[in-house]
């Protein structure tokens, strides 16, 4: 089996990226970092929700630092921006360069995203993204019905699921854009 570092975003999009790569022989360790999660409340529920699906399927878990002062600090200037737009791709950016440097420090060969299984994220500029880190291996989780799975696996594993992606920019917003 070949080790990968994967950055959760949360349970549910989590479910089904975590069955896919052990279907196809990885080994994830999940790397819950989220410091754009609106309130802390809200990450620490969605915290609770990752370390049941890191249970369920006996994977390793690593949490890393909420620290939402920084995250706003990468995307200033960019809050008014419609969701799915230049502040989302700004996002992936941390997130990505974020897994990467720990996956680094961990000694990992391979990082992903489980962010490709929403149909709200934009997986080609995900990709394009991470295509600079060299340890970045792309899946799009939400081929082969995987988003459709996730919400099985939700229902099945009673996952919480949000409403809203995870910033506060996002909390209200109705118009999510889709690739």
């Amino acid at each position: 089996m070949k080790e990968m570092l994967l950055h959760i975003c949360c349970a549910p999009c989590g479910s089904a990226s975590v069955e896919r790569l052990l279907a196809e022989q990885w080994k994830p360790t999940l790397y819950y970092f989220m410091p754009n999660i609106f309130p802390q409340e809200e990450w620490e529920k969605r915290k609770l929700y990752v370390e049941k699906l890191a249970a369920h399927f006996n994977v390793d878990l690593l949490v890393g630092e909420y620290n939402h002062d920084l995250w706003k600090q990468q995307t200033i200037g960019l809050e008014q921006e419609k969701e799915g737009g230049a502040r989302c791709f700004k996002c992936y950016e941390y997130m990505l360069r974020s897994t990467f440097e720990k996956a680094e420090e961990l000694g990992f060969q391979h990082f992903a995203t489980t962010l490709t299984i929403s149909p709200y994220k934009n997986s080609k500029k995900i990709a394009e993204l991470g295509s600079e880190f060299p340890t970045y291996t792309h899946f799009d989780f939400k081929k082969g019905d995987g988003f459709k799975r996730s919400i099985e696996l939700s229902k099945e594993l009673d996952l919480y699921r949000q409403c809203y992606c995870a910033c506060e920019f996002s909390m209200n917003n109705s118009k999510l854009v889709t690739e």
